[in-house]
């Protein structure tokens, strides 16, 4: 699996209370984020069904 850098715009206010959880819940931000795409990739799939990536949208 390859690892990839974004970039990613937020306004600070969000971003300060995303540092909040990320501290309350002993992670980093960057691993609190990845929960949270993983949890709402996982939730997607079920509703939709697996996404084949051989057949993406771009």
């Amino acid at each position: 699996m390859k690892i990839k850098d974004f970039s990613l715009r937020i306004d600070e206010e969000l971003l300060e209370k995303l540092h909040y959880v990320a501290d309350y819940n002993d992670r980093s931000v960057n691993r609190e984020l990845l929960r949270l795409v993983r949890i709402h990739v996982e939730a997607f799939e079920n509703d939709h069904g697996p996404i084949s990536l051989s057949n993406n949208l771009s």
